[in-house]
């Protein structure tokens, strides 16, 4: 059992902590960890149909939507890595259980092995189990690379979307921003025409002086 123990601990160096402590411990409770990941499973889901139809009510429609959806696959995402953590304990540890139950017939089927045969038959299991171990860790370090390159991807959209969504609204701003800036314009050249005005009415000559009325004559 120890062995198993220790095989389980180095496949799952890469997996959930979850499952590394209580993998190394020798007592992960699979059942209840799968009843916990359909509980999130069951979570995740109502919560998507909640945020489609809050979607249909906002004005950007396909943004909302996109992002519930990609909220909603990197959750599904991580609890399908979990689940195939669980189902590589449980293959690892039903195969250490049948490789013992082997080796204990075997032992006693032959018990005039020599130290040297049941040194060479322990060595074959550990060589097994480790082969076992380095399979499902390598089976993590591809799921965690997918979802890496999953993840960059939607960035790379979201990145895409944004700048899609910033060019429609300067267009859409572009015939507004024009006819402020015509009234601007409009509104200069009245001013310069009302300073000109004003600077020439300063400097036109003023008329000569009215001639002094006569005197009145006496009678």
């Amino acid at each position: 059992m120890k062995k198993t123990a220790l095989a389980l601990f180095l496949a799952l160096a890469s997996l959930p902590l979850w499952a590394q402590s209580n993998a190394a411990a020798g007592n992960a409770d699979l059942e209840a960890e799968r009843s916990r990941l359909a509980a999130e499973r069951e979570v995740i889901e109502s919560r998507y149909t909640k945020e489609r139809t809050a979607c249909y009510k906002k004005f950007a429609v396909e943004d909302c939507l996109r992002e519930s959806r990609s909220r909603r696959r990197k959750e599904t995402d991580h609890i399908k890595r979990q689940e195939t953590a669980i189902n590589d304990i449980q293959r690892q540890r039903s195969g250490a259980a049948e490789l013992q139950k082997l080796d204990q017939k075997a032992a006693t089927q032959r018990p005039q092995d020599s130290r040297e045969q049941r040194e060479k038959s322990q060595q074959d299991q550990k060589e097994r189990e480790q082969r076992a171990a380095d399979h499902a860790a390598s089976r993590a370090a591809t799921a965690a690379d997918a979802a890496e390159r999953q993840r960059q991807f939607e960035n790379k959209q979201k990145a895409h979307a944004d700048e899609q969504a910033k060019a429609a609204q300067r267009r859409a701003e572009a015939p507004a921003a024009t006819t402020r800036f015509e009234d601007k314009q409009k509104r200069a050249a009245e001013h310069r025409a009302n300073r000109e005005r004003q600077n020439a009415e300063r400097t036109k000559p003023r008329g000569a002086p009215l001639p002094p009325a006569p005197a009145a004559s006496s009678p």
